[in-house]
């Protein structure tokens, strides 16, 4: 249903992002992506790697890595999928938000809501560097 594919929207050297295989009807669930969550206070250890870009707020104490294809989901205001987190499972579930056609990127809005505009700390780079 969904692979890894170099992205015309991903920054940096590997330039990655996930893409439908096949149709994906609006609902469908995409991907069931399994936490490692560690605490907030941990996260100054964190901040100096590469780690930091791609974890996720994961309740008011912690923070969360996401394995399998979690973390490589792009940013889009205008979403073709969002993600649900099952405390119960330890998981960021991914959902299709609309219709999905075969080869179209899968995208999320990474402020956690798909109509929510708040500006994100990694455009300010690209901003800065045109």
């Amino acid at each position: 249903m969904i692979e890894v594919r170099t992205s015309p929207l991903s920054k940096g050297e590997f330039r990655r992002g996930v893409f439908a295989t096949c149709d994906i009807p609006e609902g469908t669930l995409i991907h069931e992506a399994p936490v490692v969550a560690y605490e907030n206070e941990d996260d100054v250890h964190i901040e100096q790697t590469i780690l930091a870009d791609y974890v996720y707020q994961y309740g008011k104490n912690h923070t969360a890595i996401l394995l399998g294809y979690g973390s490589l989901f792009n940013h889009s205001y205008q979403p073709n999928a969002i993600y649900d987190i099952s405390f119960e499972k330890h998981t960021f579930d991914f959902f299709a938000y609309r219709d999905i056609q075969a080869g179209e990127e899968i995208l999320i809005n990474y402020n956690g809501e798909p109509d929510c505009m708040d500006h994100l700390w990694f455009l300010d780079d690209e901003e800065t560097s045109n």
